[in-house]
């Protein structure tokens, strides 16, 4: 019996939890392009005096080219040259993207990460023709949910827009990254976002731990072996 103004419990409702997203960065994570890019900053800059070693340029890879030339070359340069040099490295990393290829394992993670029911978007600030090669190589534009290009930041890494904007393509506000370079764990980290790391940009583990990596794989590969200890498991 119930007693007078007594209300029996209802049970409590359950709203299931959404699976964090992953968003993928493209360069240097699952395609392998970062010594083509740090060859062509470097040859861009020399075509306009300015000799740099090429293991400093290599230093800034994954930071986008609107902020590489004053971050190597400091302000006079970029005042001076910047958008020429940028133009110049386009060039040179256009006519060799050819010879770019995508990391063993990179289409089959996206693969792994849709049968388990996530959000896939992969987040790059190259130019659109850059990334439709990209998503050539990666066979994947069937298969992911969306991805982003220069187009819609207006900064890039470390600044945070393109993880904002990764984010705001997706169904839900959770979401876990997966990159390869300090600058993406820094971009991320300012849009709220934790980053799974991969060595495959040539930074090293204590780089990217310091820099706040929430978990250092060898390669794509053992990351896929390894899933299940992170975030997206």
């Amino acid at each position: 019996m119930v007693r007078p103004g007594h209300h029996p419990a209802h049970p409590r409702s359950t709203i299931p939890l959404t699976k964090p997203a992953a968003i993928l960065d493209i360069d240097g994570t699952l395609v392998d392009t970062n010594y083509q890019h740090a060859l062509s900053w470097y040859q861009a800059f020399r075509q306009h005096d300015v000799l740099l070693p090429v293991w400093r340029i290599h230093r800034h890879i994954g930071m986008g080219g609107d902020q590489m030339v004053k971050a190597l070359a400091g302000d006079a340069v970029e005042a001076d040259r910047g958008d020429d040099i940028r133009a110049a490295e386009g060039a040179l990393y256009l006519a060799a993207i050819e010879s770019t290829e995508a990391f063993e394992g990179a289409r089959e993670l996206i693969e792994d990460l849709k049968a388990a029911g996530r959000q896939v978007v992969l987040a790059s600030s190259a130019k659109a023709k850059e990334v439709d090669h990209y998503l050539d190589l990666l066979d994947a534009r069937e298969l992911v949910d969306s991805w982003t290009t220069s187009a819609d930041v207006e900064q890039t890494k470390p600044a945070p827009d393109l993880v904002q904007t990764a984010l705001e393509k997706l169904d839900g506000d959770e979401a876990v990254m997966i990159g390869d370079t300090p600058w993406d764990v820094e971009a991320a980290e300012k849009a709220g976002v934790k980053t799974i790391t991969v060595l495959t940009g040539g930074f090293s583990e204590q780089e990217l731990r310091e820099a706040g990596a929430i978990a250092v794989f060898e390669s794509i590969r053992q990351l896929r072996e390894r899933i299940g200890e992170t975030p997206l498991g």
